[in-house]
Order: C-alpha cells, then sequence, then structure tokens
C-alpha cells in the first residue's frame, strides 16, 4: 500500500503550489513520517523562491531530500518536525526532526530522523535547523569568555547567534538592527541592544547577519584592532561592496565566512554532522525562544501566504502547522 501526501513545490519565480503525491513502498532502511510542524527560513527560501541562487551553486545550494533542480521546478525547505508512523517497530510514534522540505506525509532514511528531547516541545522543535546553524557560526567567531561580542542583524539566526553568545560566562553581548522592536527580544535573551547608529565599538567579535551593505559597514566599524568579523548573510546572486577603505587595514582586521554545510575544522575530527544536529535540539529546552516564532500558517493554506511571509521583514520563525 502506498500513502498520497501534499508538498509545496516552487514552480516559478514567486509561484508556490501544493501538489499530490505518491510516496511509494517504504525502502529498506527508512521510516515514514507525519508532519506536525515546520518552518519557513525566510532569508534562504526567499532567494530561492525568487530564483536567485547562482548556476555556481546548485549542487551546493540543494537541501536534504530536495527534490526537483534549481531553478524551477524544486521542492526545497529544511526543517519538519513529526512522527513516525511507519517502519522499525521499536521506532514507531517517536518525535523526530528532520531536515525535510514542506511536505505532510514522506519518507527518509531513519537516521535521518533524530529523536526530540523530552523536554523540548516540539513546536519548539522547528528552530532546530536554525540553531544548527546558529552554533556553526560561534564556533567560526571563536567567541571566549569575557570577550565584547556585536551581531549586526536581528533576524532568526542572528538572535540565536546573540543567544548563544550571550551564555557565555563574561561575554558582553550586543545585538545591532534597524528595527527598535528587536531591543525587548534582545533584552529576553540576555543581551544588549543598539542602532546601527549607536552600534559598539573596538568589538573582539563581530558577526553580520542582516544581508545588507549598509549592515556589513556597520560590522567592519564595530570591530576592534585585529577582531574577527564573520560574515553569516548570505546574497544569493547579488554582488556586495565591502568597505575595505579607512582603517580597514591599519586594524588589521579579519572577515571569515560561516555556512552550515562544514562543522569548522578544528572540530571536524570529534564532530560529526549528526553530533552538531542533536547538540543544536538539546539546546532548545529554554522557553524563551518560544519568543522567536513570529507567526503561524496551516499547511494548506501555505501557498496564498508564502510570499506575503518571506517579503515581510519582521518574519523571525513563521511556523507550519500541518493538520
Amino acid at each position: 500500500m502506498t500513502t498520497i501526501c501534499r508538498a509545496l513545490w516552487l514552480e516559478g519565480p514567486d509561484r508556490p503550489r501544493l501538489r499530490v503525491e505518491d510516496l511509494g513502498a517504504l525502502a529498506a532502511g527508512s521510516v515514514e513520517i507525519a508532519s506536525r510542524f515546520g518552518a519557513i527560513s525566510r532569508g534562504t527560501e526567499a532567494l530561492v523562491a525568487a530564483g536567485r541562487v547562482p548556476d555556481s551553486e546548485h549542487e551546493r545550494m540543494r537541501a536534504p531530500l530536495q527534490a526537483g533542480d534549481f531553478p524551477f521546478p524544486v521542492k526545497y525547505g529544511y526543517s519538519t518536525v513529526g512522527e513516525i508512523v511507519a517502519g522499525p517497530p521499536e521506532r514507531l510514534g517517536q518525535t523526530v526532526f528532520c531536515l525535510h522540505p514542506h511536505q505532510d506525509r514522506f519518507q527518509a532514511p531513519a537516521a535521518m530522523a533524530v529523536p526530540v528531547p523530552d523536554d523540548v516541545p516540539a513546536e519548539r522543535v522547528v528552530l532546530a535547523a536554525n540553531m544548527e546553524t546558529a552554533l556553526n557560526v560561534v564556533w567560526d567567531a571563536r567567541i571566549a569568555p569575557g570577550d565584547r561580542v556585536a551581531v549586526v542583524g536581528g533576524g532568526l539566526v542572528g538572535l540565536l547567534v546573540a543567544w548563544l553568545a550571550a551564555r557565555i560566562p563574561g561575554t558582553d553581548t550586543c545585538l545591532v538592527d534597524m528595527n527598535p522592536e528587536r531591543a525587548t527580544i534582545a533584552q529576553t535573551l540576555g543581551c544588549r541592544f543598539a542602532s546601527p547608529e549607536e552600534a559598539p565599538a573596538d568589538c573582539d567579535v563581530v558577526v553580520h547577519a542582516s544581508a545588507s551593505e549598509a549592515g556589513l559597514a556597520t560590522a567592519i566599524e564595530a570591530a576592534g584592532f585585529e577582531a574577527r568579523i564573520v560574515e553569516l548573510s548570505w546574497y544569493g546572486d547579488r554582488p556586495v561592496s565591502v568597505p575595505l577603505g579607512g582603517t580597514f587595514h591599519s586594524r588589521r582586521l579579519q572577515i571569515v565566512a560561516s555556512q552550515v554545510g562544514h562543522v569548522p575544522p578544528e572540530r571536524r575530527a570529534r564532530w560529526s554532522l549528526g553530533r552538531r544536529l542533536a547538540t543544536a535540539l538539546a539546546m532548545l529546552a529554554d522557553p524563551r525562544l518560544d519568543g522567536l516564532v513570529s507567526g503561524e500558517t496551516r499547511f494548506a493554506d501555505l501557498p496564498g501566504r508564502y510570499g506575503g511571509i518571506l517579503a515581510d521583514p519582521a518574519t523571525l520563525c513563521h511556523r507550519i502547522r500541518y493538520d
């Protein structure tokens, strides 16, 4: 017996549509999962939905278990929480997280269905992929106790990076964002807040996550002598100007990239991707993180709302609820 499901496909620029699919027979070593919640990754999905993944990145940007090819049609996404409904008897009924596109029922290799810790509600687990990215950023940034840290850009990943940095003993972490409404959530997460005009100076580490030229300029200005600037933003096919004049060289600044596809070299021998994801899931036990969910949409209504969610700069984590 096979299963009929619905999946969100991007059929052209800003043209989402639900397609009905037949899952087929369950393969050996796989599980079937009934989705409960999902999440939209606004920054990346907005570029994918607009068809702005560069040709050079078509293979590297493939999401796990993605169907179709860039630019279109493509089934994209990487945050789903659900219940195992078919597979090994000992796993039936488990609540799991899986890196899978937006789909109400799907099959995946059993190893990709990661059990959710008992103390983390399924509704909050949709933050797991972003938490994994934030953890990798903190590693790339090499934030240490006592550091002065600025995070420029208060989107979802920027806020998670700021939360992680603020938990390191002795750090002075400041979130920098144009939206004054981010101040409240920054305070809840244990950080200071500043507008770009009031951004701190002489920071030991700066993380840039605003995906804007102005934000990158603010990040460079906030860095102290021989400080590290971690560029987290992904710009797709858009060229970006970087202000390398002024005191950039005399301050001997570093700009380094961070991307979740690889664990930093100094940790790679001991940290598998699976260990990193399991750690990210365990970190979601803090109820303060519920404030990062900025809205929710039923899966059946998603095609009509998808474009508006991606276009709204106030969107943090937009949760999908599967009926």
